[in-house]
């Protein structure tokens, strides 16, 4: 995906109810004699700490970073009469990542899958070539499918929507991905490469890229969903530690 900006593995979200319970306690004690003291004013220390659900940007370089596949997930899922949405991966796909952490939107990603690496879940007999086959991914003729950025804009402090080309089936059109950065590291002797991780998903019209066949007719749900609902989870390799900071300390 292209991130952006800066963010996958620990989110932060405190939510203070301080407040609620003094209110709580105010209800149930009786009235005092004497007049209530002003509280205390904020020390300065607690003045200047951050806001509580502020994402902290990671020591992370900037530069090339490639996916760690072992630690990479790709799965969409689509309507299915109306029951449930059925859910399938593929197995076989990478990306690269051109990742800048002082600048987000400057950050590209190009990612290519192989559409025969399609994985079912207990399909029945002949289903994997069915779907693999001219009427639907006709991988054939359509041997990868793939996504280069154009744009990606920053919507918060982890996150991003990320704009790319998308090729499927022939077909070239824009599709948005809303993207989460997940945290990273710069590395560390046991991993001395930096490592960043990222959530997106997306969804799109499978018909306006030439594959139609099923789609309910107007009003029904009777066939195979035309919205595709596509999930990402990824982490990426980077630039190496430094070779100081990356021998292992002396025992």
């Amino acid at each position: 995906m292209t991130y952006s900006t800066v963010r996958p593995h620990a989110r932060r979200v405190l939510w203070l109810t301080a407040g609620a319970a003094a209110l709580a306690l105010a209800a149930c004690s009786p009235p005092a004699d004497k007049k209530a003291e002003a509280p205390a004013a904020p020390s300065a220390s607690s003045a200047a700490a951050p806001a509580a659900d502020k994402f902290v940007m990671p020591k992370v370089p900037a530069g090339d970073y490639t996916l760690d596949p072992a630690h990479a997930n790709l799965e969409f899922k689509v309507n299915h009469l109306g029951f449930s949405h059925y859910t399938a991966r593929f197995s076989d796909f990478d990306a690269k990542l051109k990742f800048d952490p002082a600048n987000p939107s400057a950050s590209s990603v190009e990612a290519t899958i192989d559409p025969k690496s399609l994985t079912l879940p207990t399909p029945p007999a002949g289903f994997k070539d069915e779907l693999t086959g001219k009427a639907w991914l006709d991988t054939g003729q359509y041997p990868t499918i793939t996504f280069r950025s154009t744009k990606v804009e920053v919507t918060g402090a982890n996150t991003a929507k990320v704009t790319g080309d998308f090729t499927l089936h022939g077909v070239t059109k824009p599709v948005v991905l809303d993207a989460t950065f997940n945290g990273g590291y710069a590395g560390h002797p046991m991993d001395p490469h930096a490592r960043i991780g990222f959530s997106a998903h997306g969804t799109f019209n499978r018909s306006e890229f030439g594959m139609g066949f099923g789609v309910p007719a107007p009003g029904t749900t009777m066939g195979v969903g035309d919205a595709v609902e596509v999930t990402i989870e990824a982490e990426f390799s980077g630039p190496p530690l430094p070779k100081t900071e990356a021998a292992a300390p002396a025992q």
